[in-house]
């Protein structure tokens, strides 16, 4: 298995990468000026990794409903499924961004981000999420008395 994490938006996508040895680490973000060579790169990758699932966070509001964005990320798994025929994952998203921009100091944010930076701990955060659920940790006899 390889995954490849997806944290889409529509001026960056953030990537990371993650097999069957459970650990997912960041790639860098997509940042093409147009959707169209954003679309080419990450084809790109997913050949060149030989990616056999694809992970995509799914925004849910904080109260679990869908909003506007949830119908552009849809649109977007559809269009992973048509193109590249893989699987494609939806795991909740909410808080990613928050928790990878956290990692950053806060003078360097607003630099960073047009990097994708962010985009892409945060996709590795979702990626993790679902590594884990796959893959749950093994806890040995000790630590579970």
């Amino acid at each position: 298995m390889r995954c490849l994490g997806i944290d889409y938006g529509t001026r960056r996508i953030g990537l990371g990468y993650g097999d069957d040895i459970g650990v997912a680490t960041p790639l860098p973000a997509l940042v093409q000026a147009t959707p169209e060579l954003r679309w080419l790169a990450l084809g790109e990758i997913i050949v060149q990794r030989k990616i056999t699932d694809l992970v995509l966070g799914y925004p849910y509001n904080m109260d679990g409903t869908v909003g506007f964005k949830a119908q552009e990320v849809d649109a977007f798994a559809e269009a992973l499924k048509n193109s590249f025929g893989l699987p494609v994952h939806l795991i909740d998203e909410r808080l990613t961004s928050f928790e990878a921009e956290s990692s950053i100091a806060k003078h360097k944010r607003r630099e960073v981000r047009a990097s994708g930076l962010v985009d892409s701990r945060a996709a590795t955060i979702i990626l993790q999420d679902y590594l884990d659920q796959r893959f749950p940790p093994i806890v040995s006899q000790e630590e579970s008395e």
